[in-house]
């Protein structure tokens, strides 16, 4: 078994709210977050005082403890105050994708039960849409103004008494996003106020920020990786939080250069084109301290090539998954030099780790042996919601997480990850379920059966790619066809980028899709 060499920390026993806006009034009139498009600034005393009328207005709308709410948004200034104020009022928040279809938003809204939903003009008529096929939602709100809407900005104004919820941080659900876990379709993962607040205090010895820091928001805050490092734990300790609603090289440069930007969270596209990029020379970057990378696998020559371009030390990783609340491990700011290249880096304070045989997952093995990666902390989560099969089946009976990756780690307690038990595919840092594509690919009256699986396109990025059986009606159906199909009806991240045809797809005498036999066949990542 391996530990952290950090002091364990104690179990943050706060709502969420209050574990990250605790310090407000002392960082007072600091700016808490900036619109990186217009210069909008909110300071901490106002993110404190907006969230707290907000969740006033959300209650006398008829918010309670035990309810939903859905927040649906890109990047915006609002979205820390809309799930706060959530929070605050007691609801536990589902966050969506901002992308997704009206179909794929009713299906988290049904299988969530949320009665609310939170979100913005622009994305107005997709939300509707939703709330009409799902059911059950009682209100729309909006963060800015639509005709026959209630607005955020309104509650502002609210003269109801702020919500007084007795909340119970070891059980009650504060975030409840979706994930696909190691395999099938996306599930609600169900994470307590204390697992979330205590997984920031478990990172900030390694990871430390505070008032003069300013970090650059551009990875969606719906995705856990973006609603820990680049909204609650900067907003946790006095950082600036400059914020973007989405990627852009043009404006993410501009923004670094103009905010005078101290550190980037990012995933490996970003870093990519920091290293490559011609653009990049036309901006000063010389306020950037460091950059960490997570979300998805880093080549060691493209994080060197990075950081030896912009003459930061060398670009760390982070580890973890949205079940995990989410991080486990991070090279350490302190130890960037001496990290060796592609380690996802070391365990976070209170958190142990196992790696287990592939062979024998009773069998533990040492430094320098890979096997699955297994997790036990306290930010491990509480389950997946109405799915107590999933969750028995990712959580064993001691408490171990089973990650679904395959790692080891050296002789300094540096993590490798190499490979992945687990089906799912990483598109720029969004989880894709091959499971949830297959049942699409299905619904086509020309396609008999099909596989998915992930495989590298030349820029790196781990794609979507359908091996497809053709019904005999359907001879001459063409990998263009097939495209659009899916293309109609996900969002954009899940489409499919490459089809093969197969005359059969290799199943094993369970039926169980042979997803390693499709890769081989064509010498794709296993």
């Amino acid at each position: 078994m391996f530990r952290s060499t950090y002091a364990d920390v104690a179990p943050v026993e706060l709502p969420i709210h209050d574990a990250v806006l605790a310090r407000a009034a002392e960082f007072g009139s600091a700016p808490a977050l900036i619109d990186g498009t217009d210069g909008t600034t909110l300071t901490y005393e106002q993110v404190d005082r907006f969230h707290r009328r907000v969740a006033a207005g959300l209650a006398e709308a008829g918010v309670r403890k035990g309810d939903v709410l859905a927040l649906h948004s890109p990047n915006t200034i609002a979205f820390p105050t809309a799930f706060y104020a959530a929070t605050r009022a007691g609801a536990a928040v589902t966050t969506v994708h901002p992308l997704a279809t009206a179909e794929e938003f009713a299906k988290q809204l049904t299988d969530s039960a949320a009665r609310w939903i939170v979100t913005v003009s622009p994305l107005l008529a997709t939300a509707r849409r939703a709330a009409e096929i799902a059911g059950g939602v009682e209100e729309i709100f909006v963060c800015d103004s639509a005709p026959g809407h209630r607005s955020l900005i309104d509650m502002l104004a609210s003269t109801a008494p702020e919500p007084q919820v007795a909340v119970d941080p070891a059980e009650d659900v504060a975030a409840l996003p979706y994930s696909s876990g190691t395999t099938g379709v996306p599930k609600g993962v169900m994470l307590t106020h204390r697992q979330i607040a205590t997984n920031l205090a478990q990172l900030e010895p390694a990871i430390t920020a505070g008032p003069g820091d300013r970090i650059l928001a551009v990875l969606p805050f719906f995705h856990i990786y973006g609603l820990t490092a680049l909204m609650n734990a900067p907003l946790r300790q006095g950082a600036t939080v400059v914020v973007l609603p989405r990627f852009d090289l043009e404006q993410f440069l501009a923004a670094i250069q103009n905010h005078r930007i101290t550190a980037l969270y990012v995933a490996p596209p970003i870093v990519l084109a920091l290293a490559k990029h011609p653009m990049v020379a036309e901006y000063d970057l010389s306020s950037l301290q460091y950059v960490i990378s997570a979300a998805a696998p880093l080549d060691a020559g493209l994080a060197a090539a990075c950081s030896k371009r912009l003459g930061l030390p060398p670009v760390g990783q982070a580890y973890g998954m949205t079940e995990l609340s989410p991080g486990t491990h991070v090279v350490p700011l302190d130890a960037m030099h001496e990290a060796p290249p592609g380690t996802v880096g070391r365990l976070i304070a209170g958190t142990e780790m196992r790696i287990v045989s592939l062979d024998d997952p009773g069998k533990d093995l040492g430094p320098g042996e890979s096997g699955e990666i297994l997790i036990r902390g306290p930010q491990v989560m509480k389950g997946y919601l109405g799915r107590p099969d999933a969750t028995a089946a990712m959580i064993d009976e001691d408490s171990w997480l089973h990650t679904g990756d395959v790692g080891h780690v050296d002789e300094a307690g540096w993590l490798f990850v190499v490979d992945r038990v687990k089906e799912l595919i990483k598109y720029k840092g969004f989880q894709v379920a091959p499971a949830e594509l297959e049942a699409l690919l299905l619904t086509h009256p020309g396609i008999a059966d099909a596989a998915v699986t992930g495989v590298y396109n030349e820029d790196g990025n781990e794609v979507p790619h359908a091996h497809v059986v053709r019904q005999p009606s359907a001879p001459g159906l063409s990998e263009g066809e097939v495209m659009m199909y899916v293309a109609e009806r996900v969002a954009p991240y899940k489409r499919v980028r490459q089809v093969t045809f197969l005359d059969a797809v290799p199943r094993a005498a369970s039926g169980k899709i042979l997803r390693r036999e499709l890769r081989a066949a064509r010498k794709e990542p296993s």
